[in-house]
This record gives structure tokens, C-alpha cells and sequence, in this order.
């Protein structure tokens, strides 16, 4: 069921646009402000697709996290603290370092989710974007590691940027600049997949701590050889995901192994991953990453922290399918491209956030796209959205899903962090997208589950 929200069509939009120029008002920045209203969004109702008798998951209210987001990243401290990041409407601070193409935002809750305050960046500078991934350290320090790592002064190595928490995010130090040994990286060639010039690896979602201190993280990026096209835009390339390895608490990384890399399995390559390390069961400290491919959602695994990993494999829930094109055909007959030829009809998992809860639960949020480039002009098949599937056997098998989001404009992307609480956490997720001028904001949810049988 959708709450009924009122918003102005695209074509009423033109023509007050067109008023507003002719009257000499800014009018980008006002169809801006009108799509970053957060009351402009349509929302949904979550649905439970699969349940498992052996847990009840309880959804708190739907709360506003940050109007005029896109895209959440997240982190929960020790002490409760949500710090929430996402990107914003307006441009970024001139910069010489690669940054994101608009600002990110910060906000900080103290209360579980019920306010948000905002957190400012430092004049003139665009900051911190920890899409590359946060974590609070045993020590109680946080750690947050920027998104890009650029190239370095020699062939194989990269140059990115550290900051600092020691007072649950009062206060962030950095940047600090810290280094990565990466044989094989090629930084040029490829665009991004908006076709703009990208001479980065992108570090992505979330750091581990191993028992010994050292930190895991993953990136995707390319390597000397990866130049097979991305067959929506020619001038990207399919990427791959590997996996670092830090022993002085991020200064320094180095390549551990290529997590997954096939041009022909995938029309992507493997990109966006999320990683999670197993505590419990018969195969306690195995490594699970979960990755976007352009179509399925793929995972792989490491038994030896990430020296060798299993070969990849799709994700399959049994609840949503992106390649039953049958099912949705009916409402994208004659739908064509901006250059005027027949849709992908299939769709599209993207950025899967996972995470180990402290009890040995899994939690994985993913997003489906349906289909993959048509699920914005026309976003109302109903299993088009934002999932959250819980696994009682260490991602083996998913037990439990609930479609979150249904059927209404989001960017897909999610982020899911445990609470001081043991098997309480937050979601946030965004209602809106970039450009249709419908809204646009990151909201969030609590969470609770309740197992009756212990995970062993």
C-alpha cells in the first residue's frame, strides 16, 4: 500500500520552469529545492516475502533522517550514536582530490533515530565521504576512510585519506593521508558510469578488524587488461573487486588478492562490495562478500582471510527474479531509450550492505532494480525496491526476507548497523531519485529481532 502524497507532474514542473526563467529566478536551483522536499516522496509499506518460524523481525515507525539525501552510508557507536552520510543537491567545494560530483551531507543522532543534527564540514572543504568504509576499533577509536584512492607517486601504489573520531563523532580529525601497495591497478581509461573521467579506485562500505587488529577492506577498480566495455556506456569498463589488508590501523594497505574478476560472466564486472566476517558455526572466521554484477547479486567466500576465494556465485532469495522480464513486460510495451531503441528489460541488484550481527545472525540489504535503466520513469512493479534478508545459518541460506521498499521511486542504495542492543539496528534507505523532481530524502527505520532458536 503507498501513503497518497501530492506532487506536481513533470509537465506542470516545465512550465513553472519556464515561467520562472522567463521572470528571471535561478530556476535550477528551484526545481532543486523542489525535488529535495522530503513530503514530495511516495512510500510503501513493507512486506514480508519469505518468513522463518524461528524469529519474529518487529519495523519501528519510518522516521526522516536527512531531507534532500541520496544514498545512505552509515555507522552505529558503542555508545548508540547514528552518523549518517548521503549526497546532497548542491556542488562540491573546488577541489585539486577527485571528490563526489555533488556535496555530502553528515547528520548525527543521539537519541536512536528520533533527531538528526547536522554535522558541518570544515569552510571551503568537501570532507570526509565514508562510502569507503567506518568502524569503531576495539581501542574506541573511529575510523573512516574516503571513497577514492588516487594514484600514487609510482606505478601500483595510491595515495587516499584517513580521518579520526576519539569523542563519538563531537569532533573528526584529518584528512590524513595514508597509502596503498596495489600491483596491476590502472587508474586510467575508464569513465565512471556517468561518462566522466574517473582516475580513482573506489574503496567501498565497510572495514573489518581481525582478532589480531589488522584491517580488511575491499575496493573495486581495474586492472591493467580489464577493458571490456560495460554494454550501456562503451567508455566504461567492467571492473573487479579486491581485497586490502592494513597492520597499522589504515596508514598503510596492501593487496591481498583479487576477491573476484570475469568480463564474460557478468555485463558489469564485480563492483560495489559489501564484506562480513563469520564468528560462529562450523566455519567461524570465513569472509563473505556480497557484490553487484550488473544483473544478480553475487557472493564468494575465503576461508584463509581472503589469500583464496570460492569461485562466484548468484545470490538466489526465491522471492524476486530480475531476469523473469515476463513479469513486468506488460508495463514497459513500447517503452524506448533516449536513443529511441527497446529498453533492458532485465533488472538489477545493487549495493549490498551485510552484517554479522553479534548474536551470529546475517543481515544483507540489497536493492533490486526493475528493470535495471526504466525502474525511475516508471518505478511501480511491485517487487522494484529495497530488500532486507536475514540468514540463521551464516549465509548459506536466507530464511527470512521483507521487501522494505515497494514499488515506488528510490535509488535502491541501504545501509543496516546493530546497536549497542544485541540484535536491535537501524536501516536508512532514500525515497526519491536525482531528476524527476518528485522529492528526494534518506529516511530510516529501527529494527528488532527476536530468535527463538539460538544460531549455533
Amino acid at each position: 500500500m503507498k501513503f497518497p502524497v501530492a506532487f506536481p507532474s513533470l509537465r506542470k514542473l516545465a512550465l513553472a520552469a519556464a515561467i520562472l526563467a522567463v521572470m528571471g529566478f535561478p530556476v535550477t536551483r528551484v526545481l532543486a529545492v523542489n525535488a529535495a522536499d522530503p513530503t514530495k516522496v511516495d512510500h510503501s509499506e513493507p512486506i514480508v516475502l519469505r518468513n522463518d518460524p524461528r524469529l519474529n523481525l518487529h519495523l519501528g515507525t519510518e522516521r526522516l533522517v536527512m531531507a534532500n539525501g541520496l544514498q545512505p552510508s552509515m555507522i552505529c557507536t558503542a555508545k548508540g550514536t547514528l552518523v549518517v552520510q548521503a549526497q546532497r543537491t548542491d556542488k562540491p567545494e573546488p577541489s585539486k582530490r577527485i571528490s563526489y560530483p555533488c556535496e555530502i551531507g553528515t547528520v548525527v543522532s543521539r537519541d536512536g533515530g528520533a533527531t538528526w543534527t547536522e554535522f558541518p564540514r570544515k569552510p571551503g572543504e568537501n570532507g570526509l565521504n565514508f562510502e569507503g568504509g567506518v568502524i569503531q576499533l576495539r581501542s574506541g577509536r573511529i575510523l573512516a576512510l574516503d571513497t577514492y584512492i588516487t594514484p600514487g607517486k609510482s606505478e601500483g601504489t595510491g595515495e587516499g585519506q584517513i580521518y579520526y573520531s576519539d569523542d563519538d563523532w563531537h569532533t573528526l580529525q584529518g584528512p590524513v593521508d595514508n597509502a596503498f601497495s596495489i600491483p596491476g591497478v590502472n587508474y586510467k581509461g575508464s569513465t565512471d558510469d556517468y561518462g566522466r573521467p574517473h582516475q580513482a579506485a573506489r574503496l567501498h562500505r565497510r572495514m573489518l578488524e581481525l582478532p589480531n587488529g589488522d584491517l580488511l577492506t575491499t575496493a573495486y577498480c581495474w586492472f591493467h587488461g580489464d577493458e571490456s566495455p560495460v554494454y550501456y556506456m562503451p567508455t566504461l569498463w567492467k571492473g573487479r573487486t579486491i581485497l586490502l589488508r592494513s597492520s597499522d590501523q589504515g596508514r598503510n594497505w596492501k593487496l591481498v588478492s583479487t576477491v573476484a574478476v570475469d568480463a564474460k560472466l557478468t555485463p558489469e564486472g564485480f563492483g560495489e562490495p559489501g564484506i562480513a566476517r563469520i564468528s560462529k558455526g562450523p566455519h567461524a572466521g570465513r569472509l563473505r562478500v556480497y557484490m553487484r554484477s550488473g544483473r544478480d547479486l553475487y557472493e564468494t567466500w575465503s576461508d584463509d582471510e581472503g589469500a583464496t576465494w570460492a569461485a562466484p556465485r548468484p545470490v538466489n532469495f526465491g522471492v524476486v527474479d530480475v531476469h523473469r522480464t515476463q513479469d513486468w513486460a506488460e508495463m514497459f510495451r513500447g517503452v524506448v531509450d533516449k536513443d529511441g531503441k527497446p529498453i533492458d528489460m532485465e533488472g538489477n541488484f545493487v549495493d549490498p550492505d551485510v552484517i554479522e550481527l553479534r548474536s551470529g545472525v546475517l543481515v544483507l540489504a540489497v536493492g533490486a532494480r526493475i528493470p535495471a535503466r526504466a525502474c525511475w520513469p516508471r518505478a511501480g512493479f511491485a517487487r522494484n525496491g529495497d530488500y532486507l534478508a536475514v540468514s540463521l545459518d551464516q549465509g548459506e541460506t536466507w530464511s527470512h526476507i521483507v521487501q522494505l521498499v515497494s514499488g515506488v521511486l528510490t535509488t535502491h542504495y541501504m545501509a543496516i548497523e546493530e546497536t549497542p542492543t544485541d540484535n536491535e539496528l537501524f536501516v536508512t534507505y532514500d525515497l526519491g531519485d536525482w531528476s524527476t523532481g518528485k522529492g528526494r530524502s534518506i529516511f530510516g527505520r529501527p529494527l528488532k529481532l527476536e530468535v527463538t532458536t539460538a544460531v549455533k
